[in-house]
């Protein structure tokens, strides 16, 4: 338990930092920024799953505490650390120099940028600023694979959601569909270096000569029949999977997937920009070693799951002899709470299933948009994590966290959903006031007029009980369905039930929830008022955003609690 303070070192250090994480919150420490201070103080991949449970039981009985007994504890505990200066901002950048920083983001347009993507975007965004430097964006859009295609909407929405960021890149966007000259220019130059061939292998066997270290025949072929057979790919005169341009590597290196990778295939599908102008398309190494040389990158920051992408950019380096950018490798930052897959949002949007690239089931930064989560929260959340090899799982609450601390200020109305009519007998006619936020009540009132009738959530009252006392919020108690008294009194420990009057002018209103599922209910009149795009807080619900008015009803996309 926090209080005997009997705690192995480790538990002493999330106690620490979770202490001093509630005496700078009001007393509530959160679970999300205690563990990037573990990160800091060595805590490591495998440990992850165990000290999780540990933080979250530290975090809760340290919530439990008064404001005194917090400080009190943090004292015995806070030499571990008052000694550590806190980093503001990213770590520096290995041989980097003000104003020579060129970086890119380069994302293939499979689909509308996710909120997983938001992390490579804004960490790049945020270096070139550090460094005075400059953001390329790069639209990656070589043909792919039949299971992870193109997308046309891609195109818009992604320098869209850069925008809304506020990620600022410099333009024009450039995409690589532009680029094939270059690519097969360099591809040649392989060729006659004697480091590439065309390969007529099957996968299959290609595959298992690959694993067992063997070279084929066509390795052997002189540099002049490598030259004809490339240039008989370009022009069309094979099939799909019936050639390959090969690297040449080592056939016994130590990883059977560095050996003889394939830098060109042959694909016969039709591409959103360029149609049917090419049929030899480039793989991510060739045409990323090709771009950051010609584009002079200076540092690639990417995931620890490219590392072997990343040794096969400095081979073709080495071979040309080009100076090494340098590459900044990150673990991966897995969100809980959220489903992110881009071949399955294209099936769902195509089949109607979700209602657009905007469904909040995609995670799109434009369906966070749609449901008032700030750029400057994502910006906060990413940044926290710093950049770390380390695999780091978050549940997607500390997100919500960031975003409520901007939005806490929102206007707050009253909601009801799936509501239902009660009648308390003897209720008072009341007008009464209500403040549209209490930390801020010269922003002004909302104005009810109350009789005996009464719209509650239908859960609210399966949960009313017999004897049982009850309190409308700001309004008055009541017991039995009978009214008691007006003046709110802490003895009778009544339970607070949120509520509107019954009157003709209450709004029809629907939420669309993160699930895709809509609820339905009564608001009351003011939020007719509002703007499309405000944020609000509906009291004892959620925080959300008016997306759309119309003549019958409003609609709101659901924020977060």
């Amino acid at each position: 338990m926090v209080k005997e303070v009997k705690i192995k070192i480790n538990e002493k250090k999330i106690l620490a930092y979770a202490l001093a994480n509630a005496i700078t919150h009001k007393g509530k420490a959160q679970v999300g920024a205690v563990l990037p201070k573990l990160f800091q103080e060595g805590l490591k991949k495998e440990q992850i799953k165990s000290v999780i449970p540990k933080i979250q039981k530290i975090v809760k009985e340290i919530n439990l505490l008064s404001k005194k007994e917090q400080e009190k504890k943090f004292k015995q505990l806070n030499k571990l650390v008052k000694k550590r200066k806190e980093r503001k901002g990213l770590p520096n950048l290995p041989k980097a120099q003000k104003g020579k920083v060129v970086m890119r983001f380069a994302p293939y347009p499979s689909g509308p940028l996710h909120i997983g993507n938001a992390r490579p975007a804004i960490l790049n965004d945020q270096y070139v600023k550090m460094y005075g430097g400059k953001l390329l964006l790069i639209i990656d859009d070589t043909i792919g694979s039949e299971e992870k295609q193109i997308v046309k909407e891609s195109y818009k929405l992604i320098p869209e959601a850069l925008d809304w960021l506020e990620v600022k890149y410099k333009k024009p966007v450039i995409y690589k569909s532009n680029r094939l000259h270059f690519y097969y220019k360099y591809a040649e130059q392989l060729i006659k270096k004697g480091k590439a061939y065309v390969c007529f292998c099957n996968p299959a066997i290609l595959h298992k000569n690959r694993v067992q270290g063997m070279e084929c025949a066509h390795r052997k072929a002189s540099i002049n029949e490598n030259l004809k057979h490339w240039k008989e790919m370009l022009q069309g005169k094979y099939k799909e999977h019936q050639a390959i341009l090969r690297i040449k590597t080592d056939m016994k290196h130590k990883n059977p997937a560095f050996r003889d990778r394939v830098l060109f295939r042959i694909s016969a599908r039709k591409h959103p920009r360029t149609k049917n102008k090419y049929k030899v398309w480039p793989l991510l190494e060739i045409s990323w070693a090709v771009d950051d040389y010609l584009l002079g990158i200076s540092h690639i920051l990417r995931g620890k799951e490219l590392m072997i992408e990343t040794e096969m950019e400095k081979y073709i380096f080495n071979i040309f002899g080009w100076k090494h950018p340098e590459f900044i490798h990150t673990g991966l930052l897995q969100i809980e709470g959220t489903k992110l897959s881009k071949s399955k949002s294209q099936k769902e949007v195509k089949s109607g299933k979700y209602i657009g690239w905007d469904d909040p089931r995609i995670w799109s930064l434009q369906s966070l948009k749609k449901r008032g989560i700030l750029p400057d929260a994502i910006r906060n959340f990413i940044l926290q994590f710093g950049v770390t090899q380390t695999e780091i799982k978050v549940p997607i609450e500390a997100l919500y966290r960031e975003n409520k601390k901007i939005i806490e200020s929102s206007n707050r109305y009253f909601f009801i959903i799936n509501p239902k009519k009660i009648t308390i007998r003897n209720a008072p006619k009341i007008k009464v006031k209500l403040e549209l936020h209490p930390d801020h009540p010269k922003r002004g009132h909302r104005n009810f007029t109350t009789g005996q009738d009464f719209y509650i959530t239908i859960e609210d009252y399966k949960r009313i009980k017999k004897s049982k006392k009850y309190r409308l919020m700001n309004l008055f108690n009541f017991s039995d369905f009978k009214f008691i008294s007006q003046k709110y009194n802490p003895k009778l420990e009544a339970k607070m039930i949120h509520w509107l009057p019954v009157q003709k002018n209450l709004v029809k209103t629907e939420i669309l929830m993160p699930n895709g599922k809509i609820v339905v209910g009564l608001a009351e009149p003011d939020v007719k008022k509002l703007k499309i795009g405000t944020i609000i807080q509906f009291e004892r619900f959620a925080f959300c955003r008016l997306d759309q008015k119309g003549k019958e009803k409003l609609s709101f996309w659901f924020g977060h609690k």
